[in-house]
């Protein structure tokens, strides 16, 4: 397939997705929002990918929607049809997900980098609710994952003031997993795609689908839930693996089967 607004390439198991409108900050346009889809099925069909990295080109992550191609009469349809179902895809998707925030994350950019799995930002990124400024409401899931990673008080302050929250500010809070230097983003977000890639990654999927399942269920449900996922993994040929290894007292070889 021919990108136009992505960047697809893969390697060792790793599929990084770039968000490629550096001109515009990377901002969601309708063909984007194809193109990242496509990416999204094209690295889930792949065997060969078992992990996958997202960025964004330029100094930007992504500014979110880019206003000019949004019709305001289906908003609605907007949301529903492109970001909530980008939402769901990467929650569902069975492989993790890695995004490394290169820069600005604004509006629904940062609600997309909160929707992935491990989020690791340059110390000058900066996370913003950008939606008040417009009159807005956050979307892309904001309102769900943003009070669940910081808090009620913070995620209220941050969505009706649109201030914006550096990378460092950002791990301290919990928001994401690690700030680092700029220079060394794309290096540590690499081997840290790089890793998974190499570990037990049907396991890890289903370790995913645990932990998002536990954000809605009580403790006997989510029991249910460990115990039934608990069986699929040990099914799994990267368990067979994992405890011969492990008894063997050598490093486990993962094939993500």
């Amino acid at each position: 397939m021919t990108w136009t607004t992505i960047g697809y390439d893969e390697a060792d198991g790793v599929a990084a997705i770039t968000l490629n409108r550096p001109d515009k900050l990377n901002s969601f346009t309708p063909e984007l929002h194809r193109e990242l889809a496509a990416a999204l099925d094209q690295a889930e069909r792949d065997d060969g990918v078992r992990a996958l990295l997202l960025t964004g080109a330029g100094r930007a992550f992504c500014a979110g929607q880019d206003l000019s191609s949004l019709d305001m009469p289906t908003v609605g349809d907007t949301i529903e049809r492109l970001y909530n179902k980008l939402v769901r895809r990467l929650r569902d998707l069975p492989k993790p997900i890695v995004c490394a925030v290169n820069g600005v994350a604004a509006g629904a950019g940062a609600n997309l980098a909160l929707a992935c799995d491990i989020v690791l930002a340059a110390r000058s990124a900066s996370f913003i609710q950008a939606f008040c400024k417009i009159g807005l409401v956050p979307d892309t899931g904001g309102t769900y994952v943003l009070p669940r990673l910081v808090g009620s008080a913070r995620a209220l302050a941050l969505a009706l003031t649109g201030e914006p929250v550096s990378g460092e500010q950002a791990a301290a809070w919990g928001m994401i997993w690690r700030a680092v230097d700029d220079a060394q983003l794309m290096d540590e977000a690499r081997a840290l795609a790089r890793r998974l890639a190499a570990g037990a990654t049907k396991g890890l999927g289903l370790t995913k689908q645990a932990l998002n399942r536990s954000l809605a269920n009580d403790l006997d449900a989510q029991l249910a839930v460990e115990r039934d996922l608990q069986i699929a993994a040990s099914r799994t040929e990267d368990c067979r693996e994992g405890i011969a290894a492990f008894l063997a007292k050598r490093p486990p070889v993962f094939t993500g089967r």
